[in-house]
């Protein structure tokens, strides 16, 4: 999860070296946390939420298939 995260957020982003995931797991609860630049915030954000409401669809859909549970949060 983390490297599928990691993969389509440095495509988005001007400071691919900047990108960080942070990952851990309580019992069937992945927790992603994805960090970027702070001028990259808003091409991870996307217009209107967009773009992390799809990457977050992407990582949801991956998940599911393990029977799991993931929570994105994207911070600055």
């Amino acid at each position: 999860m983390k490297a599928l995260v990691e993969h389509i957020a440095q495509s988005l982003v001007d400071d691919p070296e900047s990108v960080k995931v942070e990952e851990h797991q309580e019992d069937q609860t992945v927790y992603l946390r994805l960090t970027v630049h702070p001028d990259d915030m808003g091409k991870i954000i996307g217009k209107n939420g967009r773009t992390a409401k799809a990457l977050r669809s992407v990582v949801y859909a991956a998940v599911n298939k393990q029977g799991k549970k993931v929570k994105l949060d994207i911070v600055e």
